[in-house]
């Protein structure tokens, strides 16, 4: 986050000092205001540029086992552009050498997924899952090692999550 706010001063400096060109260049006769319009263009320049680009950056940053499953493009009420440009605020990935058949049952399937999020600064989280690839059903576990049976989900058929995990 500290470098994030230095780029953002900088390229705030750096188009402030464009329009500081511009006005020698027009002998003063361009307005002042347009120094700090083109600082404040600059930054947040910058700051849609990078929200628009992490999902690229997180992806060239994942490690080959690392298999990405779903994302998440939501539109931000203080974010208007986001409604007609939505960009990936969030994916999940399985770590597929943590996909192992350790229950007695063969069906049974136990796998860590990974969720990635962009907010303030990044954050990751990760829990451990469960799935029964005979029923589809998806179940996480608490933090005992107990399944979650009131967050039990079936997926589709044609779900990544499903196909990365039981098509193994």
């Amino acid at each position: 986050m500290f470098w994030t706010f230095v780029a953002t001063v900088v390229c705030g400096v750096g188009a402030a000092g464009i329009a500081l060109g511009i006005r020698a260049v027009t002998r003063q006769k361009a307005p002042r205001w347009i120094i700090p319009v083109f600082a404040g263009a600059g930054m947040l320049g910058y700051l849609i540029y990078t929200e628009y680009t992490w999902y690229d950056h997180k992806k060239t940053l994942l490690p080959e086992e690392a298999v990405i499953v779903s994302t998440e493009s939501d539109g931000i009420l203080w974010r208007p552009w986001t409604f007609v440009f939505p960009y990936v605020t969030a994916f999940s990935t399985v770590d597929v050498n943590s996909i192992s058949r350790d229950t007695d049952r063969e069906e049974i399937v136990r796998f860590t997924l990974y969720k990635f999020e962009q907010k303030m600064t990044d954050a990751v989280s990760h829990r451990v899952h469960l799935i029964n690839c005979d029923s589809r059903e998806l179940v996480p576990l608490g933090s005992d090692g107990t399944p979650r049976v009131d967050n039990l989900k079936v997926l589709g058929s044609t779900d990544p999550l499903f196909k990365t995990v039981c098509e193994d």
